[in-house]
């Protein structure tokens, strides 16, 4: 059972999170993906946040809408547990709830995971799961982008670690392995969302119809 782990503080969760997850439980097989929302992010300010009940509650109504087509699901993991919320902690309870019959995946974008040196333990990531990196176009051209990372990969993580261009797989013969994946370019981001709220413009087209009704009852990001 191949699983995918798609953290986020989903604020809010819009369509280019959906459509871009889409795309990549059919490359790799996914049977199911969990949506994390961070209950309490260890990089990100509170300001203009809203609550982690409120965005569990939009990916959670908006993913069981289209269960029919995708096995998608909200997972309340982070809200359940006291603290900050550390990725490592995440896949360590997955990993432990799902004994041997799940092969996880973490699915994170590549400007994240450029930054992954500044998480908690980090390095230990590396050994409990399989790491899927989003690429999408931007001003850098993916062969550059794939030199970044694997430059990154060699000198944060682990000189061990070796690139099978061919697959777009960098290999190492004691962790995990590091997948990179091309994803659809889809322009929007919940900042552009916030801001059309706060200047009282429509969303209509950017996120699903249940997140657009939970921001519109709760008055989210006025």
């Amino acid at each position: 059972m191949n699983t995918g782990l798609f953290g986020g503080t989903f604020n809010p969760l819009h369509n280019g999170h959906i459509e871009t997850i889409k795309y990549v439980a059919d490359k790799f097989a996914l049977n199911k993906v969990f949506f994390i929302p961070c209950a309490t992010p260890p990089h990100k300010g509170q300001q203009n946040l809203a609550s982690a009940k409120d965005r569990f509650d939009m990916v959670n109504l908006s993913l069981e809408a289209t269960s029919d087509l995708y096995k998608f699901y909200a997972s309340d993991i982070e809200l359940k547990r006291k603290g900050t919320s550390f990725t490592i902690d995440t896949i360590k309870e997955f990993k432990k709830k799902g004994g041997g019959k799940n092969q996880f995946f973490l699915i994170i974008g590549s400007d994240a995971f450029l930054e992954i040196g500044t998480w908690k333990d980090f390095k230990e990531l590396f050994n409990e799961i399989c790491v899927i990196i989003m690429l999408r176009k931007q001003k850098i051209e993916p062969k550059k982008l794939i030199n970044k990372i694997e430059s990154y990969i060699k000198n944060s993580i682990s000189n061990n670690y070796k690139l099978n261009s061919k697959r777009d797989i960098f290999t190492h013969a004691e962790k995990k392995d590091i997948f990179t994946a091309q994803v659809p370019e889809i322009n929007i981001s919940s900042t552009m969302i916030r801001k059309l709220i706060k200047q009282g413009d429509s969303i209509k087209n950017f996120t699903p119809s249940l997140v657009e009704k939970v921001i519109i009852n709760k008055g989210l990001y006025l």
